[in-house]
C-alpha cells in the first residue's frame, strides 16, 4: 500500500503562484508514476500532469502546459506541482495519484484515473478573478 497526502492549496488571485505537494509513505518502492488531477465544482475529475518515478519523465494537459510544472524528490518520496499563471478555471479539488503498475508512458495511459492505483483526499485550490 501507498498513502498519499497533499498540501499547498489555497486561494490565490488570478495571476498568481501555488506549489502543492504530495508525500508518499508505505511501499514508496513501487511506484512507477505519479500524477496530479483536478475537480471543478460539478465537473468530472481531469488530468492535470504526471510523472514517471525513476527516469522523470512528464506528460502535461494542454491546458496547463506551459504553466504548470511537475517535480519529483526521490529522496523526500515527494511529487510537487507549481502552478504559475494561475486562472479562475484552474480552481478545483487537486488531487495526488501514484500507480504501482508499470504502464505505457503515453497520453492515453497517463492522462487515464484508472492507470492509478492509490490517491490522495485532494487540497483546495481556489482562484478569485
Amino acid at each position: 500500500q501507498v498513502q498519499l497526502v497533499e498540501s499547498g492549496g489555497g486561494l490565490v488571485q488570478a495571476g498568481g503562484s501555488l506549489r502543492l505537494s504530495c508525500a508518499a509513505s508505505g511501499r514508496t518502492f513501487s511506484i512507477y508514476a505519479m500524477g496530479w488531477f483536478r475537480q471543478a465544482p460539478g465537473k468530472e475529475r481531469e488530468f492535470v500532469a504526471a510523472i514517471s518515478w525513476n527516469v522523470g519523465r512528464t506528460y502535461y494537459a494542454e491546458s496547463v502546459q506551459g504553466r504548470f510544472t511537475i517535480s519529483r524528490d526521490n529522496a523526500k518520496n515527494t511529487v510537487y506541482l507549481q502552478m504559475n499563471s494561475l486562472k479562475p478555471e484552474d480552481t478545483g479539488v487537486y488531487y495526488c495519484a501514484a500507480s504501482s503498475t508499470s504502464w505505457p508512458f503515453l497520453k492515453a495511459t497517463i492522462m487515464a484515473s484508472s492507470s492509478y492505483d492509490y490517491w490522495g483526499q485532494g487540497t483546495q485550490v481556489t482562484v478569485s478573478s
